[in-house]
């Protein structure tokens, strides 16, 4: 018969750090893709009133026999990737993963200044609206000049001067809350204002990613007798403060200041295992989020087509009723899961995106085939197709 000591893994699962875990890393995708819808609409809804102004320009393309394509050339401050940069990425991960390897202990200081500068912008993004939302009472909204540093709302300056706040206090402390809040600043940012902008990339950037992941945790330790990952992801930094206290002397009057773990993944405690973390890395959430992210604007922009379209709409069926979103999201979580029971299976650290990668990406594949929509996404996903004036009977 079974002993309970079978099914530990299964309790394991269970574990409040587990689900902290994939509800956070959820969450912070959802809210991340529909922050950088907002974001692409409301420049939309801005490039429509230049476009009433006459202040912009439209860009009429020609295709060889799908007669005309109508493009609005809208400049923003997001970052779409191209094929080359989804085919650099993973080796620049890596290169910058050795770094971190060889160079840890002689550059730490900079790894924790530059982390830390990085982290403030990026909570300071996630904390906006919920500044907007309290200060909105008592603000106009008008901008405050800082001369060459620019212009900014009552909002944005609280939002950068908690975000501040908060850093410096995960500085003098090293709390993992903190460490976490900035974290999760980091994959919203990262979602929100990186673009991929066709299925081809997406598929390039995430099976480079995959293979990059498996390498570095599964054959590392056979040529650097250690696993890199898991070594670079757990090594604490040294903190600032403490530096500069020892180099002027004043140890006596600031209080010893505790390592810093870098806001280079999520880590969640149990509340049933004491010093037990469940840790999660950001690239982990990031790089599965950037396709959610390409998924919900394509489901947005078909929405916003229907109304163009001059034939009858063919009758519903459940596939249509089921979005790409949704399906990604759910082969998400069946992602997150399969890697939470194989690493308490096997006892081992598991690259997540050998996981997360097929559960998402292969299921969202096969249903834009079913619908008929894989030519479009795979290449040019976002194109207006305008009808031909000459309709062949």
């Amino acid at each position: 018969m079974s002993s309970p000591a079978d099914y530990q893994w299964a309790y394991s699962i269970m574990d409040s750090s587990r689900v902290s875990t994939f509800l956070i890393s959820i969450l912070l995708i959802v809210y991340g893709s529909f922050r950088s819808l907002n974001m692409e609409q409301e420049q939309r809804e801005r490039e429509k009133e230049r476009l009433k102004g006459g202040n912009s320009t439209t860009c009429l393309d020609s295709s060889k026999n799908k007669g005309s394509y109508l493009r609005i050339c809208i400049f923003t401050e997001v970052q779409t990737l191209d094929t080359i940069q989804a085919l650099c990425l993973p080796l620049g991960a890596s290169i910058s993963l050795l770094v971190m390897f060889f160079f840890f202990d002689s550059m730490q200081m900079l790894f924790a200044i530059c982390t830390a500068i990085i982290a403030t912008v990026a909570l300071a993004f996630l904390l906006l609206p919920m500044c907007q939302y309290i200060i909105r009472p008592c603000s106009d909204g008008t901008k405050i000049s800082f001369g060459m540093c620019g212009r900014f709302t009552g909002a944005e300056l609280f939002s950068f001067t908690l975000s501040l706040f908060i850093v410096c206090v995960w500085v003098l402390t090293g709390h993992w809350l903190l460490m976490d809040a900035m974290g999760m600043g980091l994959c919203v940012a990262f979602i929100a204002f990186v673009r991929l902008p066709s299925l081809k990339v997406s598929t390039l950037l995430l099976t480079g990613l995959l293979i990059y992941d498996v390498f570095w945790v599964f054959f590392s330790s056979y040529i650097f007798n250690t696993n890199v990952m898991v070594k670079v992801a757990t090594r604490p930094a040294e903190n600032p403060v403490a530096v500069a206290a020892r180099k002027l002397h004043i140890g006596g009057v600031v209080k010893e200041a505790p390592k810093l773990s870098l806001p280079g993944k999520l880590v969640f405690p149990s509340l049933h295992h004491s010093g037990h973390f469940s840790m999660l890395g950001l690239g982990d959430i990031v790089m599965p989020g950037l396709l959610l992210c390409f998924v919900l604007r394509y489901d947005a922009y078909k929405k916003s087509q229907l109304h163009l379209a001059e034939t009858g709409l063919p009758p519903p069926n459940h596939l249509n009723k089921l979005s790409y979103f949704h399906c990604s999201l759910i082969g998400y979580f069946l992602g997150l899961l399969t890697a939470t029971v194989s690493s308490e299976v096997f006892k081992a650290a598991q690259p997540a995106l050998l996981y997360l990668v097929p559960f998402t990406l292969l299921p969202l594949l096969t249903m834009a085939y079913l619908k008929g929509d894989l030519r479009r996404m795979w290449s040019e996903p976002f194109t207006i197709h305008l009808p031909s004036k000459h309709m062949d009977v």
